[in-house]
């Protein structure tokens, strides 16, 4: 999927709360994939890099994919096109949340 261009549908924007965890600010804006199913069985969830404020839909390119050692599901890295992450920087935009799992980034 890296390389593809897709578009995410905002659940969690930037600076809303986990609706389960209190603890948890997102970083960056955060949905899924319409109608393209993850390995936990439900739309495929997502990261948006690049855009510095709350956002309800967008599209872009997967640039990364991260892969969760304790989870059955990965979560996509999009960002704008000709934007692109290093692995050290997207484990930086997404710690709020992966901080929680042993991740390897796939670039």
């Amino acid at each position: 999927m890296i390389g593809k261009f897709v578009e995410v549908i905002i659940d969690r924007p930037k600076g809303s709360v986990h609706p389960n965890h209190k603890d948890i600010v997102y970083g960056v804006n955060y949905g899924f994939v319409p109608n393209v199913l993850g390995g936990d069985g439900e739309e495929q969830d997502a990261y948006v890099l690049g855009v510095d404020k709350p956002i309800e839909k967008f599209k872009g390119k997967v640039i990364a994919i991260i892969h969760r050692k304790e989870d059955c599901e990965t979560k996509w890295v999009v960002a704008p096109a000709g934007m692109t992450f290093s692995a050290k920087e997207i484990l930086e935009k997404v710690h709020f949340q992966e901080r929680y799992f042993t991740v390897s980034i796939e670039i």
